[in-house]
């Protein structure tokens, strides 16, 4: 009920683009007093808002916090369901952990799960992402698509579509995608996504995306051993970035292509995903479990397989694998 209330005080604000919105308007669209108003108010101050408030005019916001808080990601977000529902934290062990419990707890779809700081953040393959405090976005969203066990890759690479489109539009910059899972700008890595499953037998109960990206660190706070490969938004655009607006952009474009994808399946994805890949018709070696495969990157397949032409001319599906670009 709180958070209903909230998200209606916020898209007022939204809709009023920076102008006054009366105290007798907002009382009436929450349904509560003008005393309960003013608290209410006073709660978005107290979490870093500025609002100006003028006699006979009523409430206006100045300035958003630095912080992510649910409120400033709501501020202005356009999406039916995706973030509509937003658990904030300030610190925890891992935003997937809590995204997973959360849902096995029946969260709706489209959940989004942000911590300011994640002090167990891990990647593909149990690697740690390194998560500190103020500086990134580390974030977790819910889906339950009802589609089969096997198609579910897809939705990394939709999830990486929508990063792409989300930072270029928040931020001017032109990111690229390594396969399967890595954002890039100017060809250092500032984003990683993590896709896991809750399934049974051949049903999908729930997809849960991880999301990291690189936003205001700048090189040195990088740790050393990922300094050649490691980039920020901030680095590469030259100026620190408001982190809650890129969110805004990627979950209005990631709710975009996801409905679209449910409506008329993978092949827009697919194209889009090609379109933005850094290693299409390049050399590439793909170190799989099974041994290193070498050859021309051709695309991706129906079930999101990397393709690769080898010397040969066999036609190689991978489907996990790390890639180095030759």
């Amino acid at each position: 009920m709180q958070s209903e209330i909230r998200r209606k005080l916020l898209a007022a604000f939204s809709e009023a683009d920076g102008g006054y919105v009366s105290g007798q308007k907002i009382s009436e669209l929450l349904g509560c007093s003008r005393t309960a108003v003013w608290k209410h108010i006073e709660e978005l101050r107290k979490e870093g808002f500025v609002l100006e408030a003028v006699r006979r005019k009523g409430y206006r916001i100045v300035k958003t916090p630095e912080k992510i808080t649910a409120n400033e990601i709501q501020l202005g977000l356009q999406t039916d369901f995706i973030g509509q529902n937003i658990v904030y934290y300030d610190t925890v062990d891992s935003t997937q952990k809590i995204a997973h419990e959360l849902s096995q707890k029946g969260a709706e779809e489209g959940t989004l799960v942000v911590a300011d700081e994640q002090t167990g953040g891990r990647g593909r393959m149990a690697r740690v992402w390194y998560s500190p405090k103020g500086t990134g976005i580390w974030m977790s969203i819910i889906l339950r698509p009802n589609i089969p066990l096997q198609k579910t890759p897809q939705l990394t690479l939709l999830t990486a579509v929508a990063l792409v489109e989300g930072i270029e539009e928040a931020t001017g910059l032109s990111p690229t995608i390594k396969w399967p899972n890595d954002i890039l700008i100017n060809g250092k890595k500032a984003v990683g996504i993590l896709t896991e499953l809750e399934a049974e037998a051949d049903q999908v109960h729930s997809v849960i995306i991880g999301i990291g990206i690189n936003v205001n660190q700048q090189i040195d706070e990088f740790p050393e051993a990922i300094r050649n490969t490691a980039t920020s938004i901030a680095i590469e655009k030259g100026e620190k970035i408001h982190r809650a607006l890129i969110i805004q952009k990627f979950l209005e474009r990631f709710e975009k292509w996801y409905t679209t994808y449910l409506e008329h399946g993978f092949k827009p994805i697919k194209l889009l995903w090609e379109s933005y890949s850094i290693s299409l018709n390049k050399t590439i070696h793909a170190r799989t479990l099974s041994g290193t495969v070498v050859g021309k990157a051709l695309g991706i397949n129906e079930e999101g397989a990397l393709l690769i032409e080898t010397s040969e001319g066999k036609i190689e599906k991978v489907y996990s694998a790390d890639i180095d670009i030759k």
